[in-house]
């Protein structure tokens, strides 16, 4: 199989959905994971080791695995968590995998294509850097102004987002990561938490600055848990439009060929017109599609995307 350039940024369960999905379409795919997970068994590793947080990075291979026994098998043990009363509970297998390649080699990117040749992915899983990051933010609301730190921590923070950042400051994307962009056909965006998995992609300047001057259509998947009409201390980027609008505060040269909507929030006319209106001024249109995995759910079924992928790439 072959297929167009498809490089997918993101992380955690919203990216593995797209990548389960894309892995169908095209094996010309690349994979860039944020690097900033801090809490379980990832956290732990990366204290002990100093080395990246490996659990999106396994996620992502999982999902790309080859559709065989081999490759099915291979998913299940990566994925596979020990329970002890010890040191090893909560650790995923494939975490400790990849640890240990790093730890041996020293080479992140190397140690990622050996376990993806293991399970016979297709495409290439790459980080977003090369150096654990911290994501910290600024949300304020009626009580004042916070910071919050982490990436759990900045995921499930409430409040108007006034600012995000990574630290250290301005890492270094990877040069595969940088060329597979400049490359590509297609650039994909989320789902998944809007600050922790989808803004930190253009937090780095390297990788903002090569997805702003790609000629590849940019497609953003919008998250299904909009909730436009809350009231009091919203969540920024509640709304598809403010999703837009945040990532645009961080990328203002960014273009959106492609907005994906679930067809249960285009049922709702305004949201739909606000949407349209602000995706036909960035360049772009706006599909709408039954993308859930089932009514309510805040989680996308790979079989719907892959369908809708394959529409959008035709």
């Amino acid at each position: 199989m072959s297929g167009p350039r498809v490089v997918a940024l993101g992380g955690g369960h919203g990216l593995a959905a797209t990548l389960r999905s894309l892995r169908k379409v095209t094996s010309n795919l690349t994979a860039i994971v944020t690097v900033a997970d801090n809490g379980g068994s990832s956290g732990r590793l990366r204290e002990e080791f100093n080395s990246l947080p490996p659990g999106d990075l396994r996620m992502a291979l999982a999902a790309l695995c080859a559709d065989d026994e081999w490759g099915r098998s291979w998913a299940e043990i990566m994925q596979y968590r020990f329970t002890s009363a010890g040191e090893l509970n909560g650790h995923a297998l494939g975490n400790l995998l990849l640890t240990a390649l790093w730890d041996r080699d020293g080479d992140p990117v190397q140690g990622l294509d050996r376990v993806g040749a293991l399970l016979k992915v297709v495409g290439r899983v790459l980080p977003m850097a090369l150096e654990p990051l911290d994501i910290e933010g600024v949300f304020k609301t009626w009580e004042g102004v916070h910071v919050v730190r982490g990436q759990k921590e900045v995921a499930f923070a409430k409040g108007n987002l006034e600012n995000l950042r990574l630290i250290p400051d301005n890492p270094t994307a990877t040069h595969e990561g940088l060329a597979a962009i400049a490359a590509a056909e297609y650039i994909t965006f989320g789902p998944g938490s809007w600050f922790s998995s989808v803004l930190p992609h253009v937090l780095i300047a390297q990788q903002r600055e090569a997805i702003e001057k790609s000629e590849a259509k940019k497609v953003i998947i919008l998250n299904l848990d909009a909730a436009p009409h809350m009231k009091g201390d919203e969540l920024a980027g509640s709304s598809p439009a403010n999703h837009l609008k945040v990532l645009r505060n961080f990328a203002p040269s960014l273009a959106c060929d492609i907005a994906l909507l679930d067809s249960s929030l285009a049922a709702q006319p305004e949201v739909l017109h606000e949407l349209e209106e602000l995706v036909g001024a960035m360049g772009g249109r706006v599909v709408v599609a039954d993308l859930a995995s089932h009514p309510g759910s805040n989680h996308h079924d790979s079989e719907k995307l892959f369908l809708t992928f394959s529409h959008i790439f035709q």
